[in-house]
């Protein structure tokens, strides 16, 4: 059951204002001030565990510098470059540094313990760095509880406790369910209980 539900409805876009901060609000302001040009940091790196949001923040800066045509450039996942590819990453650090430009980038751990190029890590520790935090237990029941309440949907405890316990934990795809499980009851013209979501469910894994 952990392994479906990626495909029963498409994702909402990445955007900074859909994310949903946590204890990461600093990192989050610190993104957008870079982004309005209020932020003198025009370097900042993001590091965590998986499902800790750093895709879908790049994500969001990247859609935003296309609808405003700034001069801000993403890298996600540093840890993966190769030796080249780190090379060529150092050099076009120091280009937008020399061109105002703005650089976010991301990885699975701080910049000097990925075994990166020590010139390379040290140009992503220079600017702002934040360690990403994925959502508690109880902040990912916050946030469904207030995707509910903004669709008008009536979601009983039992239902958040049951897709935190069993289903993918990540919180696009419980917002993935959420949404199906939305329209469905409006279809069926029924309340959202466990006994419906298990339905939705099985349903899933017979198509």
């Amino acid at each position: 059951m952990k392994q479906l539900l990626l495909d029963i409805q498409p994702l909402a876009p990445a955007t900074l204002d859909n994310f949903i901060a946590g204890s990461n609000e600093e990192a989050l302001h610190s993104l957008k001030m870079a982004i309005d040009g209020v932020n003198e940091a025009r370097f900042i790196y993001l590091w965590g565990a998986p499902g800790s949001g750093k895709s879908h923040l790049l994500q969001a800066c990247r859609d935003l510098a296309l609808e405003r045509d700034l001069p801000l450039s993403v890298v996600d996942e540093v840890h993966t470059l190769d030796e080249e590819a780190q090379i060529e990453l150092f050099n076009y650090f120091n280009q937008l540094r020399a061109s105002g430009g703005i650089l976010i980038t991301s990885g699975n751990a701080a910049p000097t313990q990925m075994g990166l190029r020590d010139d390379l890590a040290t140009r992503l520790a220079w600017g702002l760095v934040y360690q990403l935090h994925p959502l508690s237990d109880e902040e990912k029941a916050k946030a469904l509880k207030t995707h509910a309440k903004e669709r008008g949907m009536k979601l009983p405890d039992e239902v958040v406790d049951y897709c935190l316990r069993y289903l993918r934990r990540d919180l696009p795809t419980l917002m993935a369910v959420l949404n199906a499980l939305d329209k469905w009851s409006l279809t069926e013209k029924k309340p959202v209980t466990v006994p419906m979501l298990k339905k939705l469910l099985q349903q899933e894994l017979e198509i």
